[in-house]
């Protein structure tokens, strides 16, 4: 965060993605972000339509094309609670440089949270979930298409190893985020 005051001096919105593959935690952590800072929590695959939903529910991986509306409705839903004065965290695969950068055209700024870790450890958890409509059988085609985040995109990783607690303190202590405070920035 730049520290710059938005229009009527209110401070600047924090917007934060928590990425990484199915299974690595995602919807924990980001909840657990949102619980201990007030800001706004939203799951990506609720926003998901209808037909992704089947495909993946199927097996079959989504492509760029059908990824690309979805991006775009994460990035506007961030960019309208800025608009709003509210800061949000949201849990998102974020798998591509490319869905990095589509979440980054909403709102001023995006930080980005990569829980990362081996594939046994995201694997194992997969197979624990109930009533979740990614199958583990998923998770090699969601390694393939993950590309490392690049130096340039500050994004801070952290190890799927380390608790939920753990990783929810990592991410707000090394993001600087405010505790127990409202979603508006």
């Amino acid at each position: 965060m730049t520290g710059e005051r938005r229009p009527g001096g209110t401070p600047p919105t924090r917007h934060v993605v928590v990425m990484g593959v199915s299974g690595a935690g995602k919807t924990t952590v980001a909840r657990g972000i949102a619980a201990r800072t007030g800001l706004a929590f939203a799951e990506a695959d609720e926003f998901h339509p209808p037909a992704n939903v089947a495909s993946m529910r199927a097996g079959v991986p989504l492509d760029d094309v059908a990824r690309l509306p979805w991006l775009r409705d994460l990035a506007g839903w961030m960019a309208a609670r800025a608009a709003d004065g509210v800061s949000t965290v949201l849990a998102c695969s974020a798998l591509k440089r490319s869905y990095r950068d589509t979440l980054r055209q909403g709102p001023p700024s995006v930080e980005f949270v990569h829980l990362d870790g081996a594939p046994g450890v995201i694997r194992e958890r997969m197979a624990r979930r109930a009533g979740h409509y990614m199958p583990p059988s998923l998770l090699a085609s969601q390694l393939a298409t993950l590309e490392q985040p690049h130096p340039d995109e500050s994004v801070l990783v952290l190890d799927v190893a380390l608790t939920p607690d753990e990783l929810v303190s990592a991410a707000v202590d090394r993001l600087g985020l405010a505790t127990g405070v409202a979603a508006t920035g």
